[in-house]
């Protein structure tokens, strides 16, 4: 099944601040990271094409919580607290780490990490450390330098490769791909990566729905299983 999502039908679900204030442990989420000036919020407004879905905001707010949005029936995005910048005690800063960790490391329903870093500044220590807690948990990475927009053509191409080939130290599954939400560069391929990873949970309603309705689902068509 190849068949892309409506993304402009997703609706915020619930803010949490650690997994266990999270609904049941279900379904397939995307989990959105980066550091708090990296456009993750604006991101993810134009990934939805809703401009007030995750806040922009760069004050402290929702951004402490876990923000979790479903884009379909047990498909949701998760925009995770921005890290970084955020002039916070040392403390709370130590519990978001903690929430984010335990989130990376124990959410079993989680199956791909979208980290966003500003194109002009990216892999700094803290980026790199969330992409080897998902390579250690084993999950995908798509990597999204952000801000494309900021840089001419050939100079963010040049980027583009250096980051490509910096990320191959990583070892794991990591994509780099380049990305603006002004002026929409990257946003197809991004909705193409969303729904290769959310390609299995629906396949498996697809075969559920089926077997309810004593229809057999082949991957393509439904059959009647009283016709065998």
């Amino acid at each position: 099944m190849n068949q892309p999502l409506n993304y402009r039908n997703t609706g915020f679900i619930t803010s949490a601040p650690d997994i266990r204030h999270l609904p049941q442990d279900t379904g397939v989420e995307i989990a959105f990271a980066g550091r708090s000036n990296a456009g993750k919020s604006s991101a993810l407004n134009r990934i939805t094409d809703q401009k007030g879905l995750a806040r922009t905001s760069k004050t402290p707010g929702r951004t402490q919580l876990i923000n979790m949005f479903e884009v379909t029936t047990g498909c949701n995005l998760i925009d995770l607290p921005g890290y970084g910048f955020a002039q916070v005690p040392l403390e709370l800063k130590i519990k978001w780490q903690k929430a984010l960790g335990e989130y990376l490391q124990k959410r079993e329903c989680l199956k791909g990490l979208v980290v966003l870093m500003d194109i002009r500044h990216p892999m700094k220590d803290l980026d790199q450390q969330m992409i080897f807690w998902a390579i250690e948990s084993r999950l995908p990475v798509l990597v999204l330098l952000t801000k494309a927009d900021k840089m001419k053509s050939g100079a963010r191409k040049a980027q583009l490769l250096k980051v490509r080939e910096s990320s191959k130290s990583f070892g794991g599954d990591v994509q780099i791909e380049l990305f603006s939400s002004l002026k929409g560069i990257g946003l197809d391929q991004v909705r193409r990566k969303l729904d290769t990873w959310f390609g299995p949970e629906l396949e498996r309603q697809l075969m559920l729905a089926a077997a309810e309705n004593g229809e057999t689902y082949t991957g393509e068509t439904l059959s009647d299983k009283s016709d065998d």
